[in-house]
């Protein structure tokens, strides 16, 4: 039986995958640094109002609208605007989430074997979602000196004939770095549309966002080139399980007006948007600070003891971060990150994620999840630093 070749690649499971189950199969307790999912996380939602909410009778009825029903779209846009972000209703597209946004972009602005710069470090989910599009993905770098800035200079020398887009995630994922007002403005004067993902841009870890960068690229974008900026629920109100996400789109009018258009075209193709918690939408969002701010607090709460755990631990250094659910602790180089997850699984019983993972290919560095459980967090955090320390 003959398959794409853009499913071909489901890899074997790799050495710390392995380690790992090995690991839980032994019925060995594992100090999980991994966590993701707000839903098993202890945090606390408003579960009364999200339950009623998703009752509303309106769900019954079959009524679909291509770019997401009004009332839907008007409570984005409400959202956005009470943030500082301002934005018209008639901008906004409704996805079945961000990684439906993306696909749904790369259709939008690719034919196949056209390319999209993204950032290097960032997720890894990225790959996948272009490969099933046929684009093809060229890595711009971020770098480290301090805190996380975009090398422009290799940026606009991958700008070649059938470079469609330029991707950012404001802030990056696992680097924490909010996007610059200088970046986004050298990225718009390539000509280039560009794809703002700020699902965790409402997680500053420190008391606002740092002066010179920006909330959303929304905010400098009015007028000038063309920006789609992506948001959804499973971050901004915890509720992953929801499957709701959008599209804000800003830039230069006749731009918008043609790529409005185009996105109508392609999500009428699928109207994969459901109308129960489109409905509910209003609701989720005027509730979700229960749930936002408790990981927000949590999050503040668990970088700073990251960074007083690894003050003991004078080999290793907590890379500076300014935003999102992630810290970067940069280990010696005496052997790789994925080495160095290996041990600490085998040894101090504690599970994160390489460096390697994000393709941060420099030096060695471990991704720790701000969204753990605090005390996990903490006798986690123990064993790595005392780990690091007995490095000789």
């Amino acid at each position: 039986m003959h398959f794409s070749a853009r499913t071909a690649q489901q890899d074997e499971p790799n050495a710390l995958a392995l380690a790992v189950a090995r690991a839980r199969a032994e019925g060995r307790p594992l100090f999980d640094l991994t966590t993701s999912n707000p839903t098993t996380a202890g945090i606390p939602y408003a579960a009364d109002a999200i339950r009623a909410a998703l009752s509303d009778e309106r769900a019954l009825l079959y009524a679909p609208e291509p770019l997401g029903l009004g009332v839907a779209r008007e409570a984005v846009a409400r959202d956005w605007s009470a943030r500082g972000t301002a934005i018209s209703p008639a901008r906004v597209a409704m996805t079945a989430s961000t990684s439906e946004a993306y696909a749904v972009l790369f259709k939008l602005l690719c034919d196949p074997g056209d390319e999209i710069l993204v950032p290097a470090p960032s997720y890894p989910l990225l790959g996948f979602l272009a490969a099933f599009d046929s684009v093809q993905l060229r890595p711009y770098p971020l770098v480290y000196a301090g805190g996380w800035h975009v090398d422009l200079d290799a940026l606009r020398r991958l700008v070649g004939p059938r470079t469609k887009a330029i991707v950012i995630v404001s802030p990056n994922n696992p680097t924490g770095s909010y996007l610059g007002r200088d970046e986004l403005a050298a990225m718009l004067a390539t000509g280039l549309p560009v794809i703002s993902d700020e699902v965790f841009a409402t997680y500053p870890l420190a008391h606002g966002i740092p002066e010179g960068r920006l909330a959303s690229a929304l905010d400098d974008a009015e007028g000038e080139g063309l920006v789609f900026a992506l948001s959804g629920l499973s971050k901004l109100a915890a509720l992953p399980q929801m499957k709701l996400g959008w599209i804000g789109v800003g830039g230069e009018r006749s731009r918008v007006a043609a790529a409005m258009a185009r996105l109508e075209l392609v999500l009428d193709a699928y109207l994969s948007v459901g109308a129960p918690v489109q409905h509910a939408l209003p609701t989720l969002l005027a509730t979700r600070g229960t749930a936002h701010d408790a990981i927000l607090a949590r999050v503040r709460t668990n970088l700073a003891v990251v960074r007083d755990a690894m003050a003991r631990a004078p080999l290793a250094t907590v890379l500076h971060a300014e935003g999102g659910w992630y810290a970067i602790v940069r280990v010696p180089d005496t052997r790789t990150d994925e080495a160095w997850t290996l041990e600490l699984v085998a040894e101090e019983a504690v599970h994160v994620q390489p460096g390697y993972f994000f393709d941060m290919d420099r030096g060695a560095h471990l991704v720790v999840s701000l969204l753990t459980p605090e005390p996990v967090l903490a006798e986690g955090m123990a064993r790595i630093a005392r780990h690091v320390a007995e490095e000789r």
